[in-house]
């Protein structure tokens, strides 16, 4: 989860909004509250865990970066965050009568070893649920990091003995291989309809794969870059909006 470090606030104002679209799909997965324990692991800003919150939840999020944290205290005062990230979680086993772990399994560095773990804390046969991305608007990046004439390694990728198909099939086999019991995996597919300002903050604020990049350029790439960001943004925005179409791969099974 290193990459993540200090783009709390950055993340905040761009990618929080997309990654909380998966909440209606996570919300009708967990099926009624009734005020039950639930874990919202790599709980980020905290969109999601207030929401569960506000839906009768009793909610813990977990999550590893400080500046996550501290925008999620601030924000949502009301929603219980704890530092701890997979595959290894500070909690007693068949602590929670739900977990959820929203784009999580995408990013850490042992995903089996990670299920594992979201069985081992929920009671047994309480709902499990987790998303990743299987279809994101890389296009968009590439295109001004190549407008802007920058070269970009092809980033580090796990171990073949640790990794699996980013599709759902490969999904919800390595989610098996993790102890989740009969889940079942659906795409869904949704526009993010992005601010300039918003795609802008994530890149200056050292977001994802491009903010990484962005991060690490010097002066000069930096101003390629943003020009390129601009002319890319002109070219697609739609009442001053641009249209980026994503799908995730939602699971959901069951403890042990």
């Amino acid at each position: 989860m290193k990459p993540w470090a200090g783009v709390g606030e950055a993340y905040a104002a761009s990618y929080a909004s997309l990654c909380a679209g998966t909440g209606d799909a996570l919300l009708s997965a967990l099926g009624a509250p009734g005020g039950r324990r639930l874990l919202d692991i790599g709980s980020g800003t905290g969109e999601l865990a207030d929401r569960f919150r506000r839906a009768g939840w009793d909610v813990t999020g977990c999550e590893p970066e400080p500046t996550m944290r501290a925008v999620s205290e601030r924000q949502h005062p009301r929603v219980r965050v704890v530092a701890g990230a997979l595959p290894e979680l500070p909690f007693t086993g068949a602590a929670f009568e739900a977990v959820t772990a929203n784009f999580v399994l995408n990013h850490v560095p042992d995903p089996r070893a990670s299920a594992r773990e979201i069985a081992r804390i929920a009671v047994s046969g309480a709902p499990l649920a987790a998303s990743i991305w299987v279809r994101s608007p890389s296009w968009f990046w590439m295109d001004i990091v190549a407008r802007a004439g920058i070269v970009a390694s092809s980033g580090e990728r796990l171990p073949a003995d640790k990794d699996f198909a980013r599709t759902s099939e490969g999904f919800a086999a390595m989610l098996a291989d993790g102890d989740w019991q009969g889940a079942r995996v659906e795409e869904l597919s949704w526009t993010w309809r992005a601010a300039p300002s918003a795609l802008w903050a994530s890149a200056e604020g050292g977001v994802a794969s491009a903010g990484m990049l962005y991060r690490g350029l010097g002066r000069e790439d930096r101003a390629q870059f943003r020009e390129a960001f601009d002319e890319v943004c002109a070219e697609h925005a739609v009442e001053g909006l641009v249209l980026l179409e994503h799908t995730a791969a939602v699971a959901v099974g069951r403890a042990l």
